[in-house]
């Protein structure tokens, strides 16, 4: 599978395919290809199904396959932002927010991941409920807004605001961190708790999250009478 990534900040990533090389993706994430390339809808089992659910994706996935010869597909984003490719494989598992996964070659196997902590879901933004990317091959997320890349060391921590946090490595770890001094946590603006991401790993980072960017916009929407 070869691929190119264009358009940001409302990105595609157009995937050209061998014959018989298969693509998965979620209910709704085609946005066009070419007709020799065969749909199926597949669950992969009560549990996988389950799992997909639970981490903000569809219960059901999509299989395109190339037929007869080399075959084309392409796969939009849902929001301003950036798509990123990343190499799934033993030991290179990838952790993303909610509703992250695009598409991916028919070896990466999407999960729930739950957080060890429950603190680290209900208060600290993120989700108590993640996805999980491991198997093996390409996958495709996409990410509000643009990302920012860091490199955590063993212990390093990186503290964030709710919401942005993009993806991390499975090394890494999550939690929350209450916001120190009431008048800071009151006042501040930046709420009661922070995430904090520990290293070792990598992080990616968005800088427009969706929640942030509808609160924002929601005070200046015309109330009805």
């Amino acid at each position: 599978m070869k691929y190119s990534i264009e358009g940001e900040p409302l990105p595609v990533v157009i995937c050209t395919l061998d014959a018989n090389e298969t693509m998965i993706t979620e209910s709704g994430a085609m946005s066009w290809m070419s007709p020799n390339m065969k749909m199926e809808t597949v669950g992969g089992g009560a549990g996988k199904m389950l799992g997909r659910m639970f981490s903000g994706e569809s219960m059901f996935q999509n299989k395109y396959t190339a037929q007869g010869g080399e075959g084309m597909i392409a796969f939009a984003s849902s929001f301003p932002g950036s798509i990123r490719a990343f190499e799934i494989a033993p030991g290179q598992e990838v952790i993303a927010q909610k509703k992250a996964f695009l598409a991916s070659t028919a070896g990466v196997e999407l999960s729930v991941a739950f957080q060890k902590k429950l603190g680290a879901g209900f208060a600290g933004g993120e989700g108590f409920i993640m996805q999980k990317l491991s198997g093996q091959g390409t996958a495709f997320l996409e990410f509000d807004g643009y990302v920012k890349e860091y490199e955590l060391q063993e212990g390093q921590e990186m503290i964030l605001d709710t919401g942005y946090l993009a993806a991390m490595s499975g090394t890494c770890k999550m939690d929350i961190r209450t916001v120190p001094g009431l008048k800071n946590a009151l006042f501040g603006g930046e709420g009661i708790y922070n995430t904090v991401i520990t290293g070792p790993g990598h992080v990616w980072l968005q800088t427009m999250p969706v929640p942030q960017l509808a609160g924002a916009i929601i005070p200046y929407l015309p109330t009805r009478n």
